[in-house]
């Protein structure tokens, strides 16, 4: 099959393709906060309130995927969304995609970082690499059909950087392997790093779908 059909609008947001990612995005969210209970339960003993929700980051940003999908699937051009209501859209679309483009691709990292160190690297290592590294590629691929500008990936960098400041300034942080506890500041700065080169990628997205519309609106006119 042509590899641009594959990757078309058309395949990739057909019933049966949202289907199943649906069903892996739930399923995977769900697992997502159970991977991260001891260190909520721990939060929770340890630390204020308030900074529980700064905890779980890959499944807080697969949830925003999860809500990004959804809404593509059920109202894919927006057609009849109020002004309030496309804004929350394209909020939820810019942090899906910044946040999913940041801890799929930095826990993938981080795995082999500490592997370098002395970690080996087990099955649930290979689990949560291929997860990851499916999150940020469904960021891109799917971020392409969303609606958000850049009022919103300004939003979407703005909480991120502030979970980046909460994890590293409160220390809940996720859980890292024990080779990479005496690199706790490097960790930090390539966190911080990583959030500014995915609000990059976010908003190279959104200039490129605003391009494409406008482009579609140009020849309809004709």
């Amino acid at each position: 099959m042509d590899p641009n059909v594959l990757l078309s609008r058309r395949f990739l947001t057909q019933n049966g393709v949202m289907t199943l990612l649906m069903i892996f995005y739930v399923f995977g969210t769900i697992y997502g906060y159970y991977w991260y209970k001891n260190q909520l339960v721990d939060t929770m003993q340890t630390h204020p309130a308030w900074q529980i929700p700064f905890v779980p980051d890959s499944p807080t940003a697969s949830l925003f995927f999860t809500f990004a999908a959804l809404w593509l699937w059920l109202s894919p051009f927006g057609k009849g969304e109020s002004k309030l209501a496309r804004g929350m859209r394209g909020v939820v679309e810019a942090l899906a995609v910044v946040t999913s483009i940041k801890y799929g691709v930095w826990a993938t990292v981080i795995i082999f970082a500490s592997a370098a160190y002395g970690s080996p690297i087990v099955w649930q290592d290979w689990m949560l690499i291929v997860s990851h590294l499916s999150m940020a590629v469904c960021a891109v691929l799917y971020g392409r059909f969303f609606l958000y500008g850049t009022i919103a990936v300004g939003i979407a960098a703005s909480w991120t950087l502030l979970n980046d400041t909460i994890d590293y300034s409160f220390g809940v942080y996720p859980s890292l392997p024990q080779s990479l506890d005496d690199r706790l500041l490097g960790v930090a700065i390539f966190t911080f790093a990583l959030t500014v080169f995915s609000v990059g990628a976010a908003a190279l997205v959104s200039f490129a779908n605003q391009r494409v519309r406008r482009t579609s609106a140009l020849r309809s006119e004709v």
